[in-house]
């Protein structure tokens, strides 16, 4: 693996646990330098950050007994927890929003949901923005 392919896979793991991170910018720019390796790029991406959700979801098995979900989120991230209330492990699939999306792992570790289809409900959502992003990029939606 090259280190630009673990740049993007660290950018992209980083950027989906609690730390700030951009994902985007460096799959933007590296599909910029290399359009030929979309698949590999996304790929790359969309597994990084769906193992840093994961991360965030198994920290929040672990705090699940010590701390109230509401004491696990601060400011605009507590408007997750009402879209966990409302729509269950289906709220996964918006973990790649800014703002309140890493908050929705933690939150479905704090609930138990089921590691599988957590998993592949967080994927699914990753997945489809990373392909939505990379088709922008290279303009593909732009020849429809």
């Amino acid at each position: 693996m090259s280190y630009t392919f673990t740049g993007l896979f660290v950018a992209a793991f980083v950027s989906a646990s609690l730390a700030p991170g951009g994902s985007e910018a460096a799959l933007i720019y590296l599909l910029q330098q290399s359009p030929h390796q979309i698949a590999t790029l996304v790929a790359i991406a969309t597994i990084g950050n769906t193992l840093g959700s994961l991360t965030s979801y198994a920290l929040g098995r672990w705090v699940h007994r010590s701390k109230p979900p509401e004491k696990l989120l601060k400011g605009k991230e507590n408007k997750a927890l009402s879209i966990v209330q409302r729509y269950g492990q289906w709220s996964l699939l918006l973990a790649w929003l800014p703002l309140i999306g890493d908050a929705l792992p933690l939150l479905a570790g704090w609930f138990r949901f089921n590691l599988l289809s957590s998993t592949l409900l967080i994927l699914l959502g990753k997945l489809l923005r990373y392909l939505v992003l990379s088709a922008l990029t290279l303009g593909v939606l732009q020849q429809l």
